[in-house]
């Protein structure tokens, strides 16, 4: 009890004095005086007592000597500066400050002497004298300096108040991030040492300071275990480069926080250089899935976009919203905004707003299964090109309303298709899910139907008028932040200390960030001559229950002694894995080695025609089994799963 009243004592002591604020610049001229004061008995001491020197001009006083040399080297300091720093941010640059304070001194003595010497045959001061209280001067006010910043270091650690950090990276990036968190005068880091990718870095110094390898994981943990690490800085080149699987989720798991800094773009402001070290941010779910982004060339895009009417559906979603945010740079004449959704499109137009861009824009609202309203828009701006992302998504909540999913995402569809062709428009760019390929669920099925009809419509179109819509399908996973995705979902759950809710331990996804989703979404309009069904290398499947355990880690948690994670069974129409292809549908390469084509059957469009028609009476008066079991008519590969229409699929067995 004793031992932790003492603690606790301590860390107050330690607070009080590491909250004492900076000392005034009279205090530390008047405390460099005194030590110059100091220096210059000291100095005359030695050259007396120790090497039996006279001082010439006896009838000058000591301490009129003394009062010239310390005058003068006041009137030093105020030339170089040397009050203005604070005392225990003491750097390189206030050290050479100090010495150049000393030796203008030092010439100024020498030439009072000399000039003395002229006039009265003598000189004032002795000359060996003058160079050791040089020398003492400087070690005086030198290791005063040193005295403070080492007692407000070790204070400053033992009260807690800083973080022990290291940087990821030993060239130039780490190296300047370095520079910045030790000259920073107010950071909560403290630097105390680096990583490096190779074993030869062992053993290696930089600034002082240890270098470690991050080959070996028992020597790593060991070196960041005796420098008490909490948190390793990444350098942005270092990002680039670096595992995730070998190297971040290693620092996870021994609880060291992982921190990034801004892009080196944003480094500088003008001519000067940012302190980066205060924008130090935790990293990001997105960077730790074992996955490289994806970068598209936006040439072609801007060739498309520019100077060109393009309508957005479904603009205020969390995919059409950025489809906006990314339309806006390539400089369209006009970008129309068309969602149903109030309050989110309003929330869209007051960010474009503020962004104060020079692009053109208008706010539509209106529903896409409302033809009057969806036409009244088209024929009123004329777009060139339709970028359709309004849909439903939610696959458990389709399942429970299959005729108000096929009345969205199939008629939707249907309306903004046929009305593209009547009023000429040039590209309509349909979004689409990998949910689409073998679906299991309502809404996958119902994007299926909607990629049958407008691939259809294009071949009847173009076999007797090549000019006429194109109309391109893209394909993608899940989209990392977007609405309805795990990870906000995840986040809430963290928060609110647990439990993270995982349908099944085996559960696997295809991510990818929202930009990449609208990069893909732009490429494929600028690529697509029509007809096909644009698809994503999107790299390696995550199971989702590893993205939650690094969630957890990420928010400082331990997966399930902390933040427990639950298992609540497969979801209604929710099936264990994604795929992006049909298992009877090949693809073919493009110009970017990310995107591939699906080579799909071909479907004669007035059979489609009529089978959607059909479809769509059976939705119109909420024949839910009748409009399910048409869909799956329709599309021969829905077999439903975890889903109260499985019976169907019984039944059409027999």
């Amino acid at each position: 009890m004793s031992n932790r009243k003492s603690q606790v004592l301590d860390s107050d002591i330690f607070s009080h004095l590491t909250s004492i604020g900076y000392l005034p610049r009279w205090f530390i001229l008047f405390l460099d005086t005194i030590l110059c004061a100091a220096a210059f008995y000291i100095a005359y001491a030695i050259s007396i007592k120790v090497y039996y020197f006279r001082f010439p001009m006896q009838e000058v006083a000591l301490e009129t000597r003394m009062l010239i040399a310390v005058g003068s080297q006041i009137v030093c300091f105020w030339i170089f500066h040397t009050y203005s720093g604070i005392l225990r941010y003491s750097s390189y640059v206030d050290i050479v400050k100090l010495l150049m304070s000393i030796g203008l001194n030092l010439v100024f003595l020498f030439a009072i002497h000399y000039i003395c010497y002229f006039f009265f045959g003598e000189g004032i001061f002795l000359r060996a004298g003058l160079l050791v209280y040089g020398v003492v001067a400087f070690l005086l006010l030198l290791s005063v300096r040193l005295v403070v910043k080492t007692v407000y270091d070790y204070l400053i650690i033992h009260s807690g108040q800083v973080i022990p950090v290291v940087v990821y990276g030993t060239q130039a990036a780490g190296v300047s991030i370095a520079k910045m968190i030790r000259s920073a005068s107010d950071s909560k880091y403290r630097l105390v040492g680096f990583l490096g990718d190779l074993q030869s870095v062992n053993d290696k110094f930089i600034f002082g300071m240890p270098v470690a390898s991050t080959v070996d994981k028992r020597k790593l943990l060991r070196f960041l275990t005796q420098k008490k690490v909490k948190a390793v800085i990444i350098s942005p080149f270092k990002m680039k480069e670096i595992d995730p699987a070998r190297d971040l989720d290693f620092f996870l798991e021994n609880n060291i926080e992982i921190l990034t800094v801004p892009s080196m773009n944003e480094w500088h402001e003008g001519d000067k250089l940012v302190d980066v070290s205060k924008d130090l941010k935790n990293i990001q779910i997105e960077e730790l899935l074992n996955r490289r982004p994806i970068v598209i060339d936006k040439k072609h895009i801007v060739e498309q976009i520019k100077g060109k009417v393009v309508m957005v559906t479904g603009a205020a979603g969390s995919i059409g919203s950025e489809i906006v945010r990314q339309l806006i740079n390539y400089n369209p004449q006009l970008l129309v905004l068309y969602d149903n959704a109030e309050t989110p499109l309003h929330n869209l137009k007051l960010e474009l707003e503020e962004l104060q861009t020079k692009c053109l824009f208008v706010t539509c609202i209106g529903d896409v299964r409302n033809v009057k309203r969806s036409e009244y828009v088209m024929e009123s701006y004329r777009p060139d090109i339709i970028y359709h992302a309004a849909a439903y998504k939610h696959v458990p909540m389709m399942e429970d309303a299959p005729s108000e999913c096929v009345i969205a995402n199939v008629s939707g569809t249907k309306n903004i298709a046929d009305l593209a062709v009547k009023y000429g428009v040039q590209t309509f760019v349909m979004v689409s899910t990998d949910k689409a390929v073998n679906p299991t669920n309502v809404m996958g099925a119902s994007k299926r139907i909607a990629e049958i009809y407008v691939q259809s419509l294009f071949k009847k179109l173009h076999e007797s008028n090549p000019s006429a819509t194109k109309f391109i399908t893209t394909r993608f996973g899940n989209v990392l932040g977007s609405n309805g995705s795990v990870i906000p979902l995840f986040k809430h759950q963290i928060e609110k200390g647990g439990p993270i809710t995982v349908t099944h331990p085996d559960i696997i996804r295809y991510f990818m960030t929202i930009p990449e989703a609208c990069q893909l979404v732009l490429e494929a309009g600028s690529m697509g001559n029509g007809g096909e069904i644009f698809i994503f290398d999107m790299g390696q499947p995550v199971k989702i229950v590893d993205l939650a355990r690094k969630m957890i880690r990420l928010a400082g948690y331990k997966p399930d002694v902390d933040i427990q994670i639950s298992y609540t069974g497969l979801r209604p129409g929710e099936k264990l894995y994604e795929e992006l292809l049909n298992v009877k549908e090949a693809t073919k390469p493009t110009y970017h080695e990310k995107i591939m084509i699906a080579q799909v059957r071909e479907y004669d469009f007035n059979e489609v025609e009529h089978e959607i028609a059909e479809l769509l009476k059976f939705a119109n008066v909420y024949k839910n089994y009748m409009v399910v079991s048409k869909m799956k008519e329709l599309v021969p590969e829905y077999i439903s799963q975890n889903s109260q229409y499985e019976r169907l699929d019984m039944e059409m067995k027999k």
